[in-house]
């Protein structure tokens, strides 16, 4: 099995780099030009996928004005099967949404591989609203095999400005061995980091050759990088309040 993952994982990597390539420029490219006109880029998910909002955060190597939009009760360690529940329901999303700060000036991810349930589909339909440009990574298998729990009956991709596909499987486990009942090893989040961290890096190219100089960190564990991150920091503390 760990040769068989390791395979599937790749596997996965390659579809979106054959079939994605596009939209992870048209992403980059709105990522660019969001920071580059003063915006910032905001992330949401629930469940294990609000994990990919906090990978690009705060990350050495990474982008800085990065806003990860985290709802406890809807993340797993206040409890997990309450968490389900809550995804599930509509209208729950206007709850907290509503005190974020949303500008038309920022780009803004929502991360949901099923794409099915209400608290996705209404983040990303009030993000929106608000103006900003509205990216979804799902994964298409998945959700046009299953019906919507959204009272308008759309899903996370046809709710989005730009849609990218994780090619994950019906149920994100891509494995199966005859001795279980269930399929297993899920491919979601790896492949997620993957097409986050690739899209943050060809946004970053994409402002240095425009002459703007990307807002990047160093890893705080090198000498002479409190100085560079502080300053950085300091510029988008105000719109970044998990930067404090």
């Amino acid at each position: 099995m760990l040769n068989q993952y390791f395979k599937k994982a790749k596997e996965k990597i390659q579809l979106v780099e054959k079939y994605e390539m596009e939209k992870l420029k048209k992403a980059a490219e709105k990522v660019a030009e969001a920071i580059q006109n003063g915006g910032i880029v905001q992330l949401f998910g629930c469940g294990h996928s609000h994990i990919l909002a906090e990978e690009v955060f705060y990350r050495a190597g990474g982008l800085v004005p990065i806003k990860p939009i985290l709802v406890e009760p809807l993340m797993l360690h206040e409890g997990a099967l309450r968490s389900s529940q809550l995804e599930r329901q509509n209208d729950y999303a206007l709850e907290f949404i509503k005190d974020q700060e949303i500008l038309p000036e920022d780009v803004f991810f929502v991360l949901s591989t099923s794409g099915r349930n209400p608290v996705p589909v209404d983040v990303a339909q009030e993000a929106k609203k608000m103006g900003a440009f509205v990216i979804g990574l799902t994964s298409l298998e998945y959700s046009k095999s299953q019906p919507s729990k959204h009272k308008s009956g759309k899903h996370l991709f046809n709710s989005v400005d730009l849609v990218i596909d994780n090619h994950s499987t019906k149920g994100d486990a891509a494995l199966t061995y005859e001795k279980v009942a269930v399929p297993f090893g899920s491919t979601s989040t790896v492949v997620g980091a993957v097409i986050l961290n690739a899209i943050f890096a060809e946004a970053i190219k994409m402002m240095a050759d425009n002459g703007f100089e990307p807002p990047v960190f160093l890893s705080g564990n090198i000498d002479g990088a409190d100085d560079h991150n502080h300053r950085l920091v300091e510029r988008y503390r105000g719109r970044i309040p998990l930067l404090s």
